[in-house]
């Protein structure tokens, strides 16, 4: 599947223009390396992506597998929002964030742990079904360097401002206003791509693309208003970081290859950030 193409002519993964294999540059786009030396076809049948949403869901299931698995005889089965969900210890242990982890317990890299972890099957499901939907999509604006970076950086905003939130107005009589003590979930970097199509919109000037993000994400914030057990700050955290990241890496600039390796430390730094939870929690018992 990656096999190497050492002659020839290859499409630019930036642009989609015909270049060399081994060309220095990409003479429509200005991108360096833009064949990847020779491995572009191999990537680009993943997919504008880049194999991403695959990942992404087999991660999740693993780990979510693996939270049951440790809850034992604590697994919930109740109503439609708690079947099959994982007991607090489980979750704790592989890495959910929220005031009692970061502040309490000092876990401070919980913030990027745990957008992999998830409550429920119901939760799962309908978070990877919108990763699915979006990240491809975003990949296409962005390119799948950057939209892998906005994912990371609007997970981390997002419980950043969940747990800030818990720590401190967690004496507020109304729920919505609390924070959260525990917090888990997709959603968080789910709205972070919804903020980066928000900003694709207004950049290029796109109103149809603008508005189509902010009625889902209004939507989805209207949803979590209503529905309890919605952690509302880290989905407003994961917007607003989703959508500076955006400004910052700004679509109408050629993605280029430091991006693409940004997007190897992003998914390298979330895997070991599992990975530290779980030591962490086992030296802890």
């Amino acid at each position: 599947m990656f096999k190497r193409q050492r002659a020839g002519s290859v499409v630019c993964v930036s642009c989609g223009y015909l270049v060399g294999v081994n060309d220095a540059k990409c003479y429509h786009c200005g991108r360096r390396n833009p064949g990847l030396w020779g491995f572009a076809p191999a990537l680009r049948s993943l997919g504008s992506d880049l194999g991403f949403v695959p990942f992404v869901t087999t991660l999740c299931i693993i780990v979510y597998g693996l939270t049951l698995v440790t809850s034992g005889a604590g697994v919930m089965s109740g109503g439609p929002l708690s079947f099959l969900a994982p007991s607090g210890y489980s979750l704790i242990l592989f890495g959910a964030s929220g005031s009692y982890p970061v502040f309490d317990l000092g876990r401070w890299w919980t913030v990027l742990s745990a957008s992999w972890l998830h409550g429920g099957l119901l939760h799962i499901l309908f978070n990877l079904l919108w990763i699915r939907q979006l990240a491809p999509e975003v990949g296409e604006l962005y390119g799948p360097g950057r939209m892998i970076v906005i994912y990371t950086i609007a997970g981390i905003c997002g419980f950043t401002a969940s747990s800030v939130a818990g720590y401190e107005l967690g004496f507020l009589p109304i729920r919505i206003l609390q924070g959260a003590q525990l917090t888990i979930g997709a959603s968080a970097p789910i709205f972070g791509l919804l903020g980066a199509v928000v900003y694709y919109g207004r950049r290029t000037g796109s109103r149809a693309t603008q508005s189509n993000a902010w009625m889902w994400a209004i939507a989805m914030f209207i949803f979590g208003l209503v529905m309890p057990g919605v952690d509302n700050y880290a989905h407003a955290g994961g917007f607003a970081g989703g959508y500076l990241a955006s400004v910052v890496l700004d679509p109408l600039k050629t993605e280029r290859i430091d991006h693409m390796l940004m997007a190897v430390v992003c998914l390298g730094l979330s895997v070991l950030s599992i990975v530290v939870s779980v030591l962490h929690g086992l030296a802890l018992r």
